[in-house]
């Protein structure tokens, strides 16, 4: 096996590990009535460590777990691009990721606007395991780096993101959230559609 693909295997694997632990840790906190995402958690948090979670409030629970999720997500949007800005070879992939930067730190700020008018405070970094799986993606250079990037945060990201903000979209109780939701799904699809572009340009091995 050559140093290229043992590489290449073991950050697949790490995303896979990635992956799995984000179905572990949001398949017994899913709200009955809302979507597949993780909850905030039921008991106070320890205030003698740092939470990346977000605040309680009196919005209904899927809203603020779809909120948390959308912030966390974000902010890993923008840490990929920023990622991308050193370590992609191609040009596309470069400006596809300062495209993400420049997007979703608008989403980022409109969120947490709209989070502080219902009295919440949404998280403000990535989750832990979307800093897993940033942190894996950090150690390709190149076509390497180009193909799991688009892979990862262009094609796998944003089809999880798409289809939070559609359930959002359809189903949020407050009509602000829902509204947000709605706004922001046509930016999420059109990266979405765009990265797809790429993978096929770059090639999906």
């Amino acid at each position: 096996m050559s140093i290229r693909t043992a590489t290449l295997s073991a950050v697949a694997a790490c995303f896979v590990m990635a992956s799995t632990a984000a179905v572990a840790q949001t398949g017994s906190q899913t709200p009955p009535d809302g979507p597949t995402v993780r909850a905030a958690p039921a008991t106070s948090p320890d205030t003698s460590m740092p939470s990346t979670k977000g605040s309680r409030s009196n919005l209904h629970k899927t809203d603020t777990a779809f909120l948390e999720n959308a912030a966390q997500g974000g902010f890993a949007e923008v840490e990929a691009g920023k990622l991308a800005q050193s370590k992609a070879s191609n040009a596309e992939v470069k400006s596809f990721g300062q495209m993400l930067i420049d997007e979703h730190t608008k989403v980022n700020q409109e969120l947490a606007t709209l989070a502080s008018s219902k009295g919440y405070t949404p998280p403000t970094e990535p989750s832990v395991v979307q800093r897993t799986e940033l942190r894996a993606l950090g150690v390709l250079d190149g076509d390497n780096f180009d193909k799991m990037f688009i892979r990862r945060i262009g094609v796998a990201s944003h089809e999880a993101t798409i289809k939070q903000f559609r359930e959002a979209s359809r189903s949020a109780r407050d009509p602000d959230v829902k509204a947000f939701a709605t706004k922001t799904l046509p930016s999420l699809e059109q990266h979405l559609k765009m990265a797809k572009t790429l993978q096929t340009k770059l090639g999906k091995d």
